[in-house]
């Protein structure tokens, strides 16, 4: 569970910058900035970490008050990590800002919920869980973090250097990214669920 694994580091990394999609939301938190409303990127960064890393440990929590297998879940992480890839990739819009809050901040919604710390990367984190050491998955949390930071600390640095093409060329890429990892996610526990299920009929 504690044991470090850079491997795992970096898969965890690329499977959550997917999710999060950081730099694909550029567009969303200039149109925020262009609306006079503040993002504080140290308090989005810092509310992410704690909300990310809490349910990591609480959602394990939920799913044993339900009875439910981790396999399970990951199974059905896949299937909507499956469908959030392929919503990346051909360009669906996923969430919609319909908020009509007049508070002059958004760093809380929709910066920290549901763009970073959504039901995306709630989904994502669990299903790791039965892939990943717990440990690795916080540090990846952590790096991610860390670029979430930079990114709306240098917002407009970021978009002059990405520009428009850059940005959805990055989305694309890590569309596709995820849908190979949710691939891989749905094979390996969906054999471990119906393994399990064999195993508990027979008794």
């Amino acid at each position: 569970m504690w044991t470090i694994n850079a491997v795992e580091i970096v898969s965890a990394f690329l499977v959550l910058f997917a999710i999060i999609d950081v730099t694909g939301s550029v567009p969303i938190f200039l149109n925020l900035k262009s609306q006079d409303k503040t993002i504080h990127p140290e308090k989005a960064a810092f509310y992410s970490l704690i909300i990310l890393v809490g349910f990591l440990f609480v959602g394990e929590w939920i799913l044993k008050l339900f009875q439910l297998d981790i396999s399970a879940f990951a199974v059905a992480g896949a299937v909507v990590l499956l469908i959030l890839s392929i919503e990346m990739i051909f360009g669906v819009e996923i969430f919609k800002n319909d908020n009509n809050n007049q508070d002059n901040s958004s760093t809380l919604f929709p910066v920290v919920f549901p763009l970073i710390a959504g039901p995306g990367s709630f989904t994502t984190l669990l299903s790791m869980r039965a892939e990943y050491s717990t440990v690795n998955i916080i540090i990846a949390v952590v790096f991610n973090l860390i670029i979430v930071y930079l990114v709306l600390r240098y917002l407009d640095a970021v978009k002059k250097l990405l520009g428009d093409s850059g940005a959805y060329i990055l989305r694309k890429f890590f569309g596709v990214i995820l849908m190979a990892i949710s691939v891989k996610l749905l094979t390996s526990n969906l054999s471990t669920l119906i393994a399990t299920v064999n195993g508990a009929s027979m008794l």
